[in-house]
């Protein structure tokens, strides 16, 4: 298996004016590591990916598998010499062979024994539950076999790196959500370090030990699920992993690592306070609508209250719009079950603790 490291990686499209697809790319990625690339449409992440396939050139930087260097701007190893596979989103599986003959290609093409070759299809096509399928052709399997067929290629020549350009985008909500428990469990049984592309935070999520959020060609943040998900570096993380309430305020360092902000008409919340703030500052923060409870107005510890304008029933949970005496907005998430009508007055308790301020 291996490490792969990224160093100072940028790429431009035409002249030297234009808006670098990626920028100054910084990553170390740990051997046997599911790391995500994440971000909109046109932030970099698939050329990011295609630049550690071999692809592409780098204008500057390079990328290192282990301690071999692969591409560099006066050398790029091609793709069949870098030890990695490709599963694409469109899966790229021919449609007149079957699926033995698809998952064989690479093999053949390293003209291995017809043991050998056999061998190793029925333990690739073992590894993502089609053995039996030999035989049959791709219009002859649903969605989420075929994109196994796409896995199954790929990982029959061994490779130590598997790069993933949004394979689930093309199957439904059910199917996606049953492949991404299967491709975690790949990734465990396998240990092959994989490199996985979306815009799909909920997969990135659910994936990934690392997560890359890119904006504009450029990294965001670097870390767990966890850490991108509940201490944003930026708002824009913060915005593009989740839903997000925005307010402005005043924050007021105190005693014992606290402080609190003044907020919404004179509003206090007590939080956290943040590092290397030592006197009163503007501040914006942002709050997520599941660390939000919905009270009654009267309740000795809301800090708010407002009107309810809507709610939809979203099956797991009931999201609920409450707007404030300002006139703004705040989507809140509450049990299922729970009981509110438009027009309804309610009390609002902030999490201090969830809260994430940025200046």
């Amino acid at each position: 298996m291996a490490s792969i490291t990224i160093n100072n990686l940028s790429k431009s499209y035409g002249d030297a004016s234009d808006i670098p697809a990626v920028k100054n790319i910084n990553v170390s990625v740990p051997d046997g590591t599911f790391l995500t690339l994440l971000g909109p449409s046109g932030c970099g992440k698939t050329t990011t990916l295609r630049l550690l396939a071999g692809y592409i050139t780098p204008d500057t930087g390079e990328i290192l598998v282990g301690s071999r260097q692969v591409s560099a701007p006066n050398q790029v190893v091609p793709p069949e010499g870098r030890g990695m596979g490709m599963v694409f989103q469109n899966y790229a599986i021919w449609p007149h062979k079957t699926v033995f003959e698809n998952v064989a290609f690479g093999l053949k093409l390293r003209k291995e024994s017809s043991s050998v070759l056999d061998h190793k299809v029925k333990t690739a096509l073992e590894q993502v539950g089609l053995l039996g399928f030999e035989r049959r052709y791709p219009n002859e399997l649903s969605g989420g076999q075929q994109q196994r067929v796409a896995l199954a290629r790929s990982l029959v020549v061994e490779p130590e790196i598997l790069l993933l350009d949004e394979p689930l985008s093309n199957l439904d909500a059910k199917l996606r959500e049953k492949m991404r428990s299967e491709l975690k469990e790949l990734q465990r049984r396998t240990g092959i370090t994989f490199i996985y592309v979306t815009h799909d935070q909920a997969e990135a999520l659910a994936l990934s030990d690392m997560i890359v959020v890119m904006h504009k060609g450029e990294v965001q943040q670097v870390g767990s699920p966890e850490e991108v998900y509940s201490r944003p570096s930026n708002r824009q993380v913060a915005d593009f992993m989740g839903l997000i309430n925005t307010f402005n305020g005043r924050l007021e360092p105190s005693l014992n690592n606290r402080a609190s902000i003044t907020f919404c008409q004179g509003n206090k919340l007590e939080i956290a306070a943040p590092s290397g703030i030592n006197e009163p500052v503007d501040v914006e923060f942002v709050i997520r609508p599941e660390d939000i409870t919905l009270v009654s107005e009267a309740h000795p510890d809301a800090i708010l209250s407002g009107k309810v304008t809507a709610k939809t029933f979203l099956g797991n949970l009931l999201e609920v719009m409450v707007e404030l005496p300002s006139g703004q907005q705040l989507r809140v998430q509450a049990h299922p079950l729970s009981r509110y009508d438009v027009g309804q007055a309610v009390g609002l308790i902030l999490d201090g603790a969830a809260t994430t301020v940025f200046l």
